[in-house]
């Protein structure tokens, strides 16, 4: 090999590389967007407890429920919250139980799952890492391993249609509800920059 063509070598090399930093810079800056709406949200929820802190009265533990290995139990949601854009356009509707939420994406939109930061951010550095403490939580004895958090992606194709997580603690469905607004937000913003 001669030196010109080692030179161009080690030039396409740096090419490659600049392109993979490129591609970490934009999903590093992704992911601290959504640290900071979640850090905004914790310090919203923090403020207003401290003012309210009086009026919060805790409810009480409820009832451990018979679990049955043969099929899922049937998950009866309390509430349905509309999550939408600023603009007021709907994102999905939040299906609410107990230990649980089932997200229904507007039919009139197409939430791609390749689209950030769907699967680096929600998937990975969310439910993936709740998933990860609560084995680690199973593997101290603070759980069973049936109260491990886990989910479900519905698809047609590369299309999400449905999210249902199971599990959940009353803190982590704050924080989740938040998370899934502002991860919908941001696809949706993308659909419309790169939309006919």
């Amino acid at each position: 090999m001669t030196e010109g063509e080692k030179e161009e070598e080690k030039i396409k090399k740096m090419v490659e590389f600049r392109t993979l930093l490129e591609k970490r810079i934009h999903e590093v800056e992704t992911e601290l967007e959504g640290l900071q709406v979640l850090l905004e949200f914790i310090n919203a929820t923090l403020l207003e407890k401290g003012f309210r802190r009086a009026e919060i009265v805790k409810p009480a533990p409820p009832a451990p429920l018979p679990t049955e290995v043969a099929s899922p139990p049937v998950v009866e949601y309390e509430r349905v919250v509309p999550l939408k854009t600023v603009t007021g356009d709907l994102l999905a509707d939040l299906y609410v139980g107990e230990e649980s939420i089932r997200v229904v994406l507007a039919e009139d939109k197409e939430f791609n799952i390749n689209t950030p930061p769907f699967m680096a951010f929600l998937v990975e550095r969310v439910l993936a890492k709740m998933q990860e403490k609560d084995r680690e939580a199973v593997s101290r004895g603070e759980i069973t391993p049936d109260k491990i958090l886990s989910y479900h992606i519905t698809r047609e194709g590369d299309i999400v249609r449905e999210i249902t997580i199971r599990n959940i603690t009353p803190d982590r469905s704050r924080e989740l509800k938040s998370t899934l607004r502002w991860t919908l937000e941001k696809m949706y913003e993308k659909t419309m920059k790169t939309g006919p």
